[in-house]
């Protein structure tokens, strides 16, 4: 059993503190990059022309000077929200954060919404963690009332 077996608390705030600062990356699957393309009215190849950096062999958004998404608003909000990247709609349930306890209290210490809100099971966190959950159903899941 997993460290977090009785669950963890999550409520995104929309505070974007995990969309600033420091330079990061963004991956972005082939269907991020199509639902984002469409999203935005654009060809994929003028998408990824305009907002994909390669990064060895892999995509990823490319950064704002300073760090900060490139799809962040001025008003601090995401202007890709309903096709925003797996990465970002999973978030905080990332393998690096729900690694060890002390990884998680590093991240809830940034992230205001990590701690708080409704409980996700390991079963649901496991669910986020797997990379082939449908994105419909993470969907569902993240949106915890």
């Amino acid at each position: 059993m997993s460290w977090y077996g009785k669950g963890l608390r999550f409520r995104c705030t929309q505070c974007s503190h995990c969309c600033t600062g420091q330079e990061g990356y963004v991956w972005l699957s082939p269907r991020d990059q199509e639902s984002i393309a469409r999203h935005l009215g654009l060809a994929h190849d003028a998408f990824v022309k305009r907002y994909v950096r390669l990064v060895g062999r892999l995509f990823a958004l490319v950064d704002k000077p300073g760090g900060d998404c490139i799809f962040l608003t001025e008003d601090k909000r995401c202007a890709i929200h309903p096709v925003k990247p797996r990465q970002c709609l999973t978030f905080p349930f990332w393998p690096r954060i729900v690694e060890t306890p002390a990884s998680w209290d590093e991240i809830a210490e940034a992230c205001p919404g990590a701690g708080t809100g409704p409980i996700y099971s390991a079963a649901e966190i496991d669910r986020a963690l797997d990379r082939d959950t449908p994105r419909e159903e993470l969907w569902k899941l993240m949106s915890k009332p």
